[in-house]
């Protein structure tokens, strides 16, 4: 059973990856539009509020899809000064814990996201601004989405941690992150 739920963890590793490596892209683009957004600005007098609402759209996109590739790629911060004196151990049985707690706060965001997104939706939500962007619960609609992503790869590194927990080691699953 938990070798079978570890190839799963495994398929929602790669999942989660691509999302993230795909994401990463936002960042390009946001970047550019920016570039653009400028050089129209100050070379010919040119601005848009679309474009600026591009920018932040961009970036809270990225930022959101951010913290499911981050958790998986292991480069969440960690700021406790007595982790890195616990034995390797115990170091697994605070992660196991640690993930299991933001799987379980993830899924409740995203869930309660659910009626935000749906709101805006029934309203058709769209940019206060002139010339603004329309459909801006398309923009929330992300919100859900990343939250349940991150709650999948937290629900990820607990099975992993308790595959170690319960067998002592096993090669699918990822070492015990260093306390930098």
């Amino acid at each position: 059973m938990l070798d079978r739920l570890l190839r799963l963890a495994n398929g929602a590793d790669r999942f989660v990856r691509l999302v993230g490596e795909i994401m990463a892209w936002t960042g390009l683009a946001m970047v550019l539009v920016i570039a653009f957004n400028v050089c129209a600005r100050y070379l010919f007098s040119f601005g848009a509020v679309a474009l600026q609402e591009t920018e932040w759209h961009l970036m809270a996109v990225g930022a959101l899809f951010g913290m499911s590739y981050g958790l998986n790629r292991g480069e969440e911060v960690r700021v406790d000064v007595l982790y890195g004196n616990f034995s390797a151990r115990t170091k697994r049985i605070v992660n196991a814990v640690g993930a299991f707690l933001l799987a379980l706060s993830a899924l409740a965001i995203a869930y309660l996201a659910l009626r935000f997104v749906s709101q805006s939706y029934a309203l058709g939500e769209g940019s206060a601004d002139p010339g603004g962007l329309p459909a801006r619960w398309a923009l929330k609609a992300a919100i859900p989405i990343a939250f349940a992503l991150l709650a999948l790869q937290a629900l990820v590194a607990f099975l992993r941690d308790l595959a170690v927990l319960l067998r002592g080691e096993d090669a699918m699953a990822a070492p015990v992150p260093s306390e930098s």
